[in-house]
């Protein structure tokens, strides 16, 4: 953490920066935060811009890019009856612990506040969040998110843990974490010990691209499995990424030898600065329906667009059609979400 690629001089360390590339990681700046890993920078192929792990965590100037991206797309700040609580649906709440990753994806959902101090959760306030969730008794599935909880000193986590499981009506507590994929040597054997006393946990990482499925986080995954934790990945469709069968199918299967089940696949959010990830969703689609049959049907992930009325299926009957620029999707209490998400056009 301490020696994070922050600067344009760090990342030639370990690649050939392009001139738009060192041009968006100064006009970026002050907007959306960049840092990197040595581990995770060591994955990008040093001569290819295109390179899949590179085109995740390096800012590209297209960024500058995207007139009808929202900086909060799922409106989290109104579903938030606390500082970082976030509450969609009845029973269960995200709780955003902290604002800080190893590293700083470029089509996070929370951009607009990973790196930034006035989104900084003090003790203060993570207790004024834990008195509400006691206030709270029809919660009972807390998921630890920020952020990354994982970037907590395991004394910290041990300290929320606690104090969520002293709660009597909360059953389980998932953690949302991408430090599996980032930096998989925090995964340690304390680090599971210290989980297991928690139980019933779970965990949610996010792998993208078969290249992230190293030794060292299969290693990672396989501390947490042993240490009873089920497994799960939440993944993104990214444009040029991950948005062909060939490269979701080896993703997918991957993950299962790693004994980590797909479970989402999400579309790309209208999230400011990330046009150039988005895909349209009958390519999303046809990019799923193409698996079934053609690998284990576990290994298949739920295809789902996020809303701030909660998760939608983009399959019948939860997907209604297209009009325009906009698909047209239910949400599970019965309301109608338009998402704009363009048609691809030919050239």
């Amino acid at each position: 953490m301490r020696n994070r690629v922050r600067s344009a001089d760090d990342l030639a360390r370990f690649v050939q920066p392009t001139p738009d590339e060192v041009a968006a990681i100064e006009r970026l700046a002050r907007r959306f935060h960049f840092v990197i890993t040595p581990y995770y920078a060591a994955l990008m192929d040093p001569d290819d811009p295109e390179c899949p792990i590179r085109r995740q965590v390096v800012p590209r100037t297209a960024e500058l890019e995207d007139p009808t991206g929202l900086p909060d797309p799922l409106d989290e700040v109104a579903h938030s009856p606390v500082k970082n609580v976030i509450r969609v649906y009845p029973d269960r709440i995200a709780f955003c612990v902290n604002n800080e990753c190893a590293l700083y994806c470029r089509f996070c959902l929370r951009k607009r506040m990973v790196g930034d101090e006035e989104w900084t959760m003090k003790r203060r306030e993570l207790g004024e969040a834990l008195e509400w969730i006691r206030r709270s008794p029809e919660i009972r599935d807390v998921l630890l998110t920020g952020g990354d909880p994982l970037v907590f000193a395991d004394d910290r986590l041990d300290w929320l843990l606690s104090e969520l499981r002293s709660i009597p009506h909360v059953e389980i507590i998932r953690l949302g974490t991408r430090l599996p994929v980032t930096l998989p040597f925090r995964v340690t054997e304390a680090l599971c010990r210290m989980l297991e006393r928690h139980h019933p946990i779970w965990v949610n990482t996010h792998f993208n691209h078969p290249r992230e499925l190293t030794p060292e986080a299969t290693e990672a995954c396989d501390r947490l499995s042993r240490a009873g934790i089920p497994m799960g990945n939440q993944s993104v469709l990214l444009r040029g990424i991950n948005d062909d069968p060939g490269t979701m199918k080896a993703l997918c299967e991957g993950l299962v030898r790693m004994r980590v089940r797909p479970y989402y696949c999400y579309q790309a959010q209208r999230l400011e600065g990330t046009a150039h990830f988005r895909v349209a969703i009958e390519r999303g689609v046809e990019i799923f329906r193409s698996l079934r049959g053609r690998t284990s049907g576990f290994a298949i992930p739920q295809y789902v667009l996020d809303t701030p009325h909660g998760k939608v299926p983009l399959s019948h009957p939860y997907l209604r059609g297209r009009e325009g620029d906009d698909v047209i999707v239910e949400t599970y209490e019965g309301r109608v979400w338009r998402e704009r998400n363009p048609p691809e056009r030919s050239a």
